[in-house]
């Protein structure tokens, strides 16, 4: 028997999308991903911990993108430049050849109460993360929180747009374009966030 499935966690991720899809996440079961996928309950176990997790896994590496991105900051940035560095950093992690399968997993998200309220801790944790990296460049409060509930404010606008129907624009375009709506709004200086 073959100890390892080549794709399976790409397999399993098509395979869960579309059960959700069309039958819905709560009625969807983890054998019958499995066998859609071609592979045995056991593979999914060793990959996920649980159906949620197809929809979730991979928020570690989707936070890191953003912290990454602020320590890619330059030294003397200030808070919004800084959280500007880490939103379009972090927009790598959506080329447009994702848009479709983003979109596909927002609709399934939305329509189920219990995955609503995870995207929601999710995107609760991300900004806490951003403001703890923030401070720990020496941004004090309140400035490092409202930065980062600004800056995780405009990727989910960002990101809803991107993933809108007909939209074309690429993910960073748009945080662009809302950032510089932000700068607007607070009277802050227009400076290229490139």
């Amino acid at each position: 028997m073959v100890r390892w499935e080549p794709g399976a966690v790409e397999r399993l991720h098509s395979a869960a999308l579309e059960l959700y899809a069309t039958k819905g996440f709560e009625e969807t079961t983890v054998a019958e991903i499995a066998q859609t996928a071609g592979l045995t309950e056991r593979t999914f176990f060793r990959h996920f911990a649980d159906k949620r997790e197809v929809i979730f896994g991979g928020s570690e590496l989707f936070q890191e993108g953003f912290l990454d991105g602020i320590v890619a900051a330059p030294a003397d940035a200030k808070s919004l430049e800084t959280v500007i560095a880490a939103v379009t950093g972090a927009a790598v992690f959506f080329p447009d050849d994702r848009r479709a399968s983003s979109r596909q997993r927002t609709r399934i998200i939305a329509a189920n109460p219990q995955l609503q309220e995870r995207e929601l801790q999710k995107m609760s944790s991300l900004a806490s993360a951003i403001a703890a990296a923030l401070r720990e460049r020496g941004i004090r409060e309140p400035a490092a929180t409202l930065a980062a509930e600004s800056g995780v404010t405009v990727f989910r606008m960002s990101f809803a747009q991107w993933i809108a129907d007909g939209a074309e624009r690429s993910l960073i375009d748009i945080e662009r374009d809302l950032f510089a709506e932000l700068r607007l709004m607070t009277g802050s200086e227009a400076q290229p966030t490139t």
